[in-house]
């Protein structure tokens, strides 16, 4: 199933998408999807390592190189 989305964007930014949608030889849907997924999937990220930041801290573990003694 797809849902269809309109978003108005500032006139520079649609301009600056359909520029590089062009020179790409993509479509901009395509290039906003692909956008888009990457900002979930970041969000995602970094809402995870809050979390286990928490604790990591709570156990000790502050620096890579803490984290490479504990899994290794």
């Amino acid at each position: 199933m797809r849902t269809v989305l309109s978003v108005s964007l500032p006139d520079n930014m649609a301009a600056e998408l359909e520029a590089i949608a062009k020179a790409m030889g993509r479509n901009k849907s395509d290039i906003v999807k692909e956008s888009l997924g990457l900002f979930l999937w970041e969000t995602k990220f970094r809402n995870i390592k809050k979390k286990l930041s928490v604790k990591a801290k709570a156990a000790g573990i502050v620096t890579e190189e803490d984290v490479f003694k504990a899994v290794s």
